[in-house]
Protein backbone atom coordinates (compact mmCIF):
# COMPACT_ATOMS: atom_id res chain seq x y z
CA UNK A 1 0.00 0.00 0.00
CA UNK A 2 2.52 2.60 1.48
CA UNK A 3 4.93 1.30 -1.85
CA UNK A 4 2.12 1.21 -4.41
CA UNK A 5 1.84 5.39 -3.47
CA UNK A 6 5.42 5.69 -3.41
CA UNK A 7 5.58 4.78 -6.40
CA UNK A 8 2.93 5.76 -7.93
CA UNK A 9 4.72 9.50 -6.51
CA UNK A 10 8.16 8.79 -8.47
CA UNK A 11 6.81 7.66 -11.89
CA UNK A 12 3.99 10.20 -12.09
CA UNK A 13 1.11 8.43 -12.79
CA UNK A 14 -2.11 8.19 -10.52
CA UNK A 15 -4.19 11.23 -9.01
CA UNK A 16 -1.72 11.26 -5.88
CA UNK A 17 -0.47 14.02 -4.30
CA UNK A 18 3.24 14.80 -4.91
CA UNK A 19 3.95 13.86 -1.83
CA UNK A 20 3.58 10.84 1.10
CA UNK A 21 2.74 10.79 4.20
CA UNK A 22 4.72 7.88 6.07
CA UNK A 23 4.11 6.95 9.64
CA UNK A 24 8.00 6.09 11.03
CA UNK A 25 6.15 4.65 14.35
CA UNK A 26 8.62 6.85 16.30
CA UNK A 27 8.63 5.43 20.48
CA UNK A 28 7.52 7.99 22.44
CA UNK A 29 10.29 8.34 24.41
CA UNK A 30 9.40 8.29 28.70
CA UNK A 31 9.57 11.54 30.14
CA UNK A 32 8.49 10.57 34.04
CA UNK A 33 11.07 10.57 36.75
CA UNK A 34 11.28 6.56 37.96
CA UNK A 35 12.69 6.55 41.48
CA UNK A 36 14.73 2.96 41.25
CA UNK A 37 16.00 0.62 44.55
CA UNK A 38 18.88 -1.14 43.95
CA UNK A 39 21.29 -3.77 45.94
CA UNK A 40 24.74 -3.73 45.65
CA UNK A 41 25.94 -7.32 46.19
CA UNK A 42 28.71 -7.35 43.86
CA UNK A 43 30.60 -5.33 41.22
CA UNK A 44 28.70 -6.74 38.33
CA UNK A 45 25.23 -5.17 40.17
CA UNK A 46 26.71 -2.13 38.63
CA UNK A 47 25.71 -2.71 34.99
CA UNK A 48 21.74 -2.14 35.51
CA UNK A 49 22.48 0.94 37.62
CA UNK A 50 25.03 2.31 34.86
CA UNK A 51 22.10 2.05 31.99
CA UNK A 52 19.55 3.28 34.10
CA UNK A 53 21.03 6.48 35.11
CA UNK A 54 22.54 6.88 31.20
CA UNK A 55 18.81 6.75 30.23
CA UNK A 56 18.51 9.95 32.02
CA UNK A 57 14.92 9.52 34.26
CA UNK A 58 16.00 7.31 36.78
CA UNK A 59 17.37 8.33 40.38
CA UNK A 60 18.97 5.53 41.69
CA UNK A 61 19.03 4.57 45.69
CA UNK A 62 21.43 2.11 45.76
CA UNK A 63 21.82 -0.50 48.88
CA UNK A 64 25.56 -1.48 49.18
CA UNK A 65 25.18 -3.17 52.56
CA UNK A 66 25.96 -6.69 51.34
CA UNK A 67 28.85 -5.58 49.39
CA UNK A 68 30.22 -3.85 52.20
CA UNK A 69 29.87 -6.84 54.23
CA UNK A 70 31.34 -8.79 51.59
CA UNK A 71 34.48 -6.94 50.00
CA UNK A 72 34.95 -3.39 50.70
CA UNK A 73 37.74 -3.18 47.90
CA UNK A 74 35.27 -4.05 45.15
CA UNK A 75 32.86 -1.76 46.71
CA UNK A 76 35.76 1.11 46.00
CA UNK A 77 35.54 -0.01 42.82
CA UNK A 78 32.00 0.01 41.96
CA UNK A 79 31.21 3.17 43.97
CA UNK A 80 34.46 5.09 41.79
CA UNK A 81 32.61 3.50 38.43
CA UNK A 82 29.29 4.89 39.41
CA UNK A 83 30.63 8.34 40.53
CA UNK A 84 32.82 8.47 36.98
CA UNK A 85 29.45 7.69 35.41
CA UNK A 86 27.71 10.34 37.47
CA UNK A 87 30.14 13.25 36.55
CA UNK A 88 29.90 11.98 32.77
CA UNK A 89 26.47 12.70 33.22
CA UNK A 90 26.55 15.66 34.92
CA UNK A 91 24.43 13.94 37.95
CA UNK A 92 24.77 14.06 41.64
CA UNK A 93 26.08 11.45 43.96
CA UNK A 94 25.76 11.28 48.06
CA UNK A 95 25.45 9.23 50.45
CA UNK A 96 22.72 8.61 53.14
CA UNK A 97 23.96 6.90 56.37
CA UNK A 98 26.39 4.01 56.09
CA UNK A 99 24.13 1.75 54.00
CA UNK A 100 22.36 4.01 51.33
CA UNK A 101 24.14 6.05 47.88
CA UNK A 102 21.44 8.12 45.97
CA UNK A 103 22.42 8.79 42.34
CA UNK A 104 20.65 11.92 40.45
CA UNK A 105 20.49 12.96 36.61
CA UNK A 106 21.66 16.15 35.48
CA UNK A 107 18.11 17.73 36.55
CA UNK A 108 18.09 16.56 40.00
CA UNK A 109 20.35 18.12 42.91
CA UNK A 110 20.57 16.62 45.75
CA UNK A 111 20.84 18.89 49.03
CA UNK A 112 23.56 17.87 51.39
CA UNK A 113 23.78 20.13 54.42
CA UNK A 114 26.90 21.92 55.02
CA UNK A 115 28.59 20.79 58.20
CA UNK A 116 28.93 23.16 60.94
CA UNK A 117 32.22 23.67 62.06
CA UNK A 118 33.08 23.41 65.55
CA UNK A 119 34.50 24.81 68.60
CA UNK A 120 38.27 23.63 69.33
CA UNK A 121 37.16 22.81 72.74
CA UNK A 122 34.09 20.89 71.52
CA UNK A 123 31.84 23.56 71.53
CA UNK A 124 30.07 25.26 68.91
CA UNK A 125 30.80 28.89 67.70
CA UNK A 126 27.10 29.55 69.21
CA UNK A 127 27.99 28.48 73.01
CA UNK A 128 26.22 25.46 72.67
Amino acid sequence: MVFDKIKRVFTGSGEEPEYVEIDLGREVKKSKILVRPFVLKSFEDITPILNSLREGYTIAIIDIKPLRAKDVIELKRAISKIKKTTDALEGSIAGFGENIIIVTPSFAEIHKTPERPSHPEGRDYMGE
